[in-house]
């Protein structure tokens, strides 16, 4: 079999570079064919290239919108999947998703959409929700299948009408697992508080550096793990709140799975997300999460695992990173709990078995896909 993975960004890793990266990769250790095809050139596409996934670049695929950049886009698209002839096409990302979608139409090859994070609804603007709802609205005709990385996407699909429900599957995004010596330690005193994400303003990291302000009586030190264009202001916010000689920068690091280990506590302070890598990254490592409570969040923590706290509250923030910095049994506890978690529902194994039930059933036509979801995916596992 082979898959055209179709993905927006070349010049940024995030979660959706990296769910392609280890599907694609997995796909060529299994035998099977794989190529990406992805926006421009820089950090993600040298990922690909760094693991050994043949990949293209097509410059006019951008993230912006744009009418001739897009058009341009949907013509390399086109060509590209004409030369490669796949047997399965999986966009992912909102752009590419469209545009991949057209193309892999009129070219006549079956496509997977993957939606990491609906564009819609109250994440943007309420004028550029309603148009990326109406755009969704018109390209979901045009996938086979469209997978949502948790309930709580599908929900949000199904609430603003793109697709019908048995379109609409979920799979739990996974992560591979790591050495026993990348296991955390929660249980150290004094903690280590760590933060994976890009430095963007839905994730938000000047509402966690308000709500540490309130607890310099404590001992704890924060790690910032990213890089993005809200960087410098981030850093200008921690000499503000007096936090300079608290708070580290080291940038964007391949070395994730190290900081985890290094950790104490985890924490994701974003006000909108899809389904966060990061945080099964942080349960993987046995680290007890402190986050918001946006998107499918809740799916992965538990009372058991972590603490959820609502969107946007510093004091709420405060309350729970307070509770959590001054008690080291209760890290251990839900660390502990938060790494049984990861090994019995958020495995990259089970999240790769679904995803190729799928491109298997989408290759076989429209007769395969006739079967309820949960036994197509039964069927296989």
């Amino acid at each position: 079999m082979h898959v055209v993975f179709i993905i927006t960004r070349g010049d940024a890793v995030g979660g959706a570079t990296v769910h392609v990266r280890d599907l694609a990769r997995e796909l060529l250790q299994r035998g099977e064919r794989a190529t990406v095809l992805v926006g421009g050139t820089g950090e993600a596409h040298e990922e690909f290239v760094r693991h050994g996934i043949p990949c293209e670049s097509l410059p006019a695929l951008r993230r912006a919108i744009h009418p001739l950049h897009d058009a341009a886009g949907l013509f390399q698209i086109v060509a590209a999947l004409r030369r490669l002839k796949p047997d399965v096409v999986s966009a992912h990302t909102a752009k590419a998703g469209w545009l991949g979608r057209v193309a892999a139409k009129l070219v006549g090859v079956p496509v997977l959409f993957t939606a990491h994070g609906w564009a819609i609804d109250d994440r943007v603007s309420r004028r550029g929700g309603r148009v990326f709802a109406i755009a969704e609205r018109m390209a979901a005709p045009w996938a086979t299948t469209i997978v949502n990385v948790c309930e709580a996407e599908r929900a949000l699909a199904e609430r603003c009408g793109i697709g019908p429900r048995n379109r609409l599957e979920v799979i739990h995004n996974g992560v591979y697992d790591v050495a026993a010596e990348l296991q955390a330690r929660p249980e150290t005193d004094p903690p280590r508080l760590v933060m994976v994400a890009r430095f963007e303003p839905p994730k938000d990291q000047m509402l966690l550096l308000a709500a540490l302000a309130r607890l310099q009586d404590r001992e704890w030190t924060l790690e910032f793990v990213g890089g993005g264009p809200t960087l410098e202001r981030v850093k200008d916010a921690a000499v503000e709140h007096g936090l300079e000689q608290r708070v580290v920068f080291p940038g964007p690091s391949r070395d994730v799975a190290g900081r985890l280990s290094r950790a104490q506590i985890f924490v994701l302070t974003s006000h909108s997300e899809g389904f966060p890598r990061s945080i099964l990254e942080a349960m993987r490592a046995g680290l007890p999460v402190v986050a918001s409570d946006v998107g499918g969040i809740a799916e992965a923590v538990t009372p058991e695992t972590g603490v959820l706290v609502p969107r946007g509250d510093a004091g709420a923030l405060t309350q729970a990173l307070g509770a959590m910095i001054g008690n080291p049994r209760l890290r251990a506890e839900l660390g502990r709990a938060g790494r049984i978690r990861y090994q019995q529902h958020f495995t990259f194994s089970t999240t790769f078995s679904k995803t190729f039930a799928i491109y298997g059933r989408i290759r076989r036509g429209p007769q395969a896909n006739l079967a309820p979801a949960g036994e197509q995916a039964g069927g296989r596992e």
